[in-house]
């Protein structure tokens, strides 16, 4: 073929591919539909910062716009109460708290929060979920029940007392009104103490009022992040428990429908939670003891405090006749107290 007939022949093909490209009709590239969740948390704002917040702002930007968390603090969307039942309904997609808080249908949910001297450290909590069964029987539960998926435990601060009167002895406890977890709440009842239930952002106004004398809900990094210790005068460093147990939780058709990378970059998400937690709190419980300047520490002796951990051995009795999955996990935590006490230190002292 001549170089010219090939020029030619060359010129009469690319005109014809272009006049097809141009006849060709525009087709929109299919645009993939953003997944919004709304997710509420236990904590209020100030705290939120810490316990949550992090993990959902790292997520939503890894996540490159597939997903998007929006997260709401305590009450904000729901009362706390409600939130186990909103989650159900697909009201709300995920939530951040304890199963004893919002009043989750379970026999496990006793456990949540502040279960009377469970743990002593906060490396107690995972440490029970992930080596000691834990877990699967919390999987076990949750799955009994329709439309919630429990995700995963973590361990927060420890319960101690922060109260607007000096508590040196159990003699001062009685009359205390306090808000307190549910389980918590009721355990020391038997000490005079009156637990109150209000919304979240109510707390610190409710005891410069007199209507509460305190809170028996957090560590004293709580007490400080929150504004509590402005208006509480004493902090008790006996421990009801060393550590808060809570979880994060989704409705089980939104949970479903994430494709499996969206779902193991939550998990990693909530392993970040958790992981900032245990530094954070560790920090600022020994951080405000020594440093923090608002609240005079307090203590019950030793030997008189006894009287209140031989009193929850006793509640734990009474937790394991409520149901076999209840005895199973009061076994496990015997089994690893006794565990614990046999180590020695750094474990029990």
């Amino acid at each position: 073929m001549k170089r010219r007939d090939f020029l030619k022949k060359a010129s009469v093909g690319a005109a014809a591919v272009a006049a097809t490209t141009v006849n060709a009709p525009f087709v929109h590239a299919a645009k993939k539909t953003t997944i919004k969740w709304r997710m509420q948390t236990y904590a209020g704002a100030a705290l939120s910062e810490h316990v949550c917040k992090p993990a959902i702002d790292a997520f939503n930007k890894v996540a490159n716009g597939e997903m998007v968390i929006e997260l709401y603090n305590a009450d904000q969307l729901v009362p706390t109460g409600e939130l186990f039942r909103a989650m159900q309904k697909g009201t709300i997609n995920a939530v951040q708290s304890d199963d004893d808080s919002i009043a989750a249908p379970v026999d496990v949910s006793v456990f949540g929060a502040y279960f009377p001297f469970a743990s002593r450290y906060s490396l107690d909590v995972p440490v029970l979920w992930n080596w000691y069964g834990l877990n699967k029987i919390w999987e076990e539960a949750y799955a009994e029940i329709k439309g919630v998926t429990w995700l995963s435990a973590g361990a927060w601060d420890p319960c101690n007392f922060a109260t607007t009167k000096p508590i040196r002895s159990l003699k001062d406890l009685k009359g205390l009104r306090v808000f307190s977890f549910p389980t918590g709440g009721r355990f020391m009842q038997q000490f005079g103490v009156v637990p109150m239930s209000l919304p979240w952002e109510d707390i610190e106004m409710a005891i410069q009022t007199g209507e509460l004398d305190g809170v028996a809900w957090s560590g004293i990094t709580e007490d400080y992040t929150v504004g509590w210790a402005d208006v509480t005068k004493y902090y008790l460093t006996n421990p009801i428990s060393g550590a808060w147990a809570g979880s994060y939780f989704a409705n089980s058709d939104s949970w479903d429908a994430l494709p499996e990378h969206l779902k193991t970059l939550f998990r990693l998400s909530m392993d970040s939670s958790h992981y900032y937690r245990q530094h954070w709190y560790w920090w600022g419980e020994a951080h405000y003891r020594t440093k923090g300047g608002k609240l005079e520490l307090t203590s019950i002796p030793e030997k008189e405090w006894k009287t209140v951990e031989d009193a929850a051995l006793k509640y734990w009795d009474e937790i394991a006749k409520k149901s076999p999955r209840s005895a199973k996990v009061v076994k496990i935590l015997k089994e690893y107290a006794k565990t614990m006490k046999e180590a020695g230190p750094p474990y029990r002292y």
